[in-house]
C-alpha cells in the first residue's frame, strides 16, 4: 500500500474482481485494517484474493500463498526442473521446519514425479 501511495479506504474501493467488474468492491475498510492488524477475519475465497490483488497491483498467486500460509498453514514452494523450465508448485505443510536433506528430497520427487 505504501509503495502505491494508497490507504485503505483506496483500497479497498479499488478490490473489485476482475472476472466480475460490476459486481463492485469485495473488501471493506474495516476488514483490510482487521487484516493488516493482524487480527482474526475470515479466510477469503477466491474472488476476494482476485479483487485484492487488482487493488495492490500484486500476482493473484501471492496472495494465494499468503492466505494457505496463513489460514491453512501451508506453505507453497516452486520447484524449478532440471531444464529450467519446468516449474512446480507445491503445498507443504511444516516446510521451513524440514531439514535442508528433506527438503531436496521433496524436490527430487516432485522433479521426476510422472503419473503417466
Amino acid at each position: 500500500m505504501s509503495e502505491l501511495k494508497m490507504g485503505l479506504r483506496a483500497v479497498a474501493e479499488r478490490a473489485v474482481d476482475p472476472e466480475v467488474p460490476g459486481g463492485g468492491p469485495l473488501w471493506t475498510k474495516g476488514t483490510l485494517e482487521n487484516l493488516a492488524n493482524g487480527k482474526p477475519i475470515k479466510a477469503p475465497g477466491p474472488a476476494q484474493l482476485r479483487a485484492l490483488a487488482v487493488a495492490l497491483e500484486v500476482p493473484v498467486r501471492l496472495l494465494q500463498d499468503a492466505a494457505a500460509a496463513q489460514w491453512f498453514g501451508v506453505e507453497t514452494i516452486t520447484v524449478q526442473g532440471d531444464e529450467g523450465d519446468l516449474e512446480t508448485r507445491l503445498l507443504v505443510r511444516r516446510y521451513q521446519a524440514m531439514s535442508p536433506e528433506d527438503r531436496r528430497r521433496l524436490q527430487i520427487i516432485a522433479e521426476t514425479y510422472d503419473p503417466s
